[in-house]
């Protein structure tokens, strides 16, 4: 008969398989008995060289309060914005409470952070700085001055702007506007009225909702100013709209002059008259 090899820790009887096993549970209690026999001859060492007060209940719990709150503090670490700030958490109040106390309210041990105070004294010396500049020894200009100067820079520029040919043109305003009977002037004139204009002044500046432009009565004015003054701010009120806003100066320049020219041609349909007589 062949012999049968077994390969696992079973003997192949279960008596002896049940008295091993009780064998090892028992070898892992006794060590757990050993370990824990250990830590009480530890402990019992331990406090007979160095015994620890005895405590009351309430002691013992305000012990345990007080390590979980420095334990918490240790655990919080102050934020970039914090150490930046110096500013103190509130868990830490409790550490800066002074001993003297009045009725009851106690006192914070928490200086100014150092920032604050450089930028307080700072704004002193500015003030100072500031002070003899401008009031004592008069080496910086007032407000009113600098006004004065600007003012002052600004027509100079204007000047400037003025000398130089290729800005002449548009550089016409309401008070320096002057009627022009050149051709190519009118002819781009007549263009901006056709493409703007008619819908409320006629094809050709008869009056429809606006007045008639062909007469000798004006409603604002029939000068070449108060023409491109009309043009460039508009009528709001009775609902013209004001063009400085999509023309150039030197368009509403040449619109006024075609607007000049058409007095007199007396167009069919005519709108009556309306205004001043000018």
């Amino acid at each position: 008969m062949k012999e049968v090899i077994n390969s696992n820790w079973s003997t192949g009887s279960t008596s002896a398989d049940i008295v091993i096993g009780l064998m090892l549970i028992t070898a892992v209690m006794i060590l757990c008995v050993a370990i824990l026999m250990l830590k009480v001859i530890k402990f019992y060492v331990k406090e007979s060289v160095n015994p620890t007060p005895f405590a009351t209940p309430e002691e013992k719990e305000k012990r345990r309060l007080e390590q979980q709150a420095l334990q918490a503090i240790k655990d919080k670490k102050p934020s970039i914005w914090t150490k930046l700030m110096q500013l103190k958490p509130l868990e830490e109040e409790k550490n800066l409470v002074m001993e003297h106390k009045f009725d009851g309210i106690a006192e914070l041990n928490n200086p100014t952070p150092a920032w604050f105070m450089i930028l307080f004294y700072g704004t002193i010396i500015f003030a100072i700085g500031y002070l003899l500049t401008y009031d004592v020894l008069g080496f910086g200009k007032s407000q009113e001055e600098e006004y004065i100067a600007e003012i002052e820079q600004a027509a100079e520029s204007k000047v400037a702007f003025l000398a130089n040919p290729a800005n002449v043109k548009n550089a016409v305003n309401e008070n320096n506007m002057e009627q022009s009977k050149d051709e190519a002037v009118i002819k781009n004139g007549a263009s901006l009225f056709a493409n703007r204009c008619t819908p409320c002044h006629g094809e050709h500046a008869e009056g429809l909702v606006g007045p008639n432009l062909t007469d000798e009565y004006w409603l604002h004015g029939g000068k070449a100013k108060d023409v491109f003054k009309t043009i460039k701010y508009g009528v709001p009120e009775k609902g013209m709209i004001a063009w400085e806003k999509s023309l150039s100066a030197q368009q509403i320049s040449d619109l006024t002059n075609y607007v000049l020219s058409l007095k007199g041609t007396k167009p069919a349909g005519a709108k009556a008259p309306q205004g001043n007589k000018e």
